[in-house]
C-alpha cells in the first residue's frame, strides 16, 4: 500500500510522526510536503498529493495545513478526490464509512499530535460501507 502525504509549513512535525507510523505498518509513503517551517504556499504540496491519489500511484492521501481548510479546498478541485477535513475520530470514521474519503485533511494548528496520529489509524482501519452511500458518492463529481 502507498499513501501520499503533503503539508505546508504548519505541518512538518506532524508529517514526520505520521510517516513513522505509516512506515511501521509497512506502508510506502510519497512525501510531497515541505520538511521545514519556512513559509510556503500549501497548493504546491497539496496538488501533487491529490494527483498521486487521483492517478492511482497512492491509494490514500493525508494532507496537513494550519486550519486544514486551504488544503482541503485545493485537493477537492481534483476530480475523483474526496478530501475530508476532520478534527475528531468520529468524523474520520464517518467520512470513510459514508463518503469514501480518499484524503484525510488534518488541521495541524487545532489538534494535538496524538489526535492526528489517532485520526490516521482510524482512517486506515475504517472501510466504506457502500450500499445507500454509494449512490451519493457517485453524485459528488461534477464531470
Amino acid at each position: 500500500m502507498t499513501i501520499a502525504i503533503g503539508n505546508d509549513h504548519a505541518g512538518p512535525d506532524y508529517k514526520f510522526e505520521i510517516i513513522k507510523l505509516l512506515e511501521s505498518k509497512g506502508i510506502k509513503v510519497l512525501n510531497f510536503g515541505t520538511d521545514t517551517s519556512d513559509s510556503m504556499d500549501y497548493p504546491d504540496a497539496i496538488h501533487p498529493t491529490a494527483e498521486a491519489v487521483e492517478s492511482g500511484k497512492a491509494i490514500f492521501g493525508i494532507i496537513l495545513c494550519g486550519s486544514g481548510n486551504g488544503a482541503q479546498m485545493t485537493a477537492n478541485k481534483h476530480q475523483g478526490i474526496r478530501a475530508a477535513l476532520c478534527w475528531n475520530k468520529e468524523l474520520v470514521a464517518l467520512t470513510r464509512q459514508h463518503n469514501d474519503a480518499n484524503i484525510l485533511t488534518i488541521p495541524a494548528r487545532f489538534v494535538s499530535l496524538q489526535q492526528a496520529l489517532s485520526f490516521v489509524e482510524v482512517f486506515l482501519e475504517t472501510e466504506f460501507e457502500g450500499g445507500r452511500h454509494q449512490g451519493r458518492v457517485d453524485k459528488i463529481s461534477c464531470c
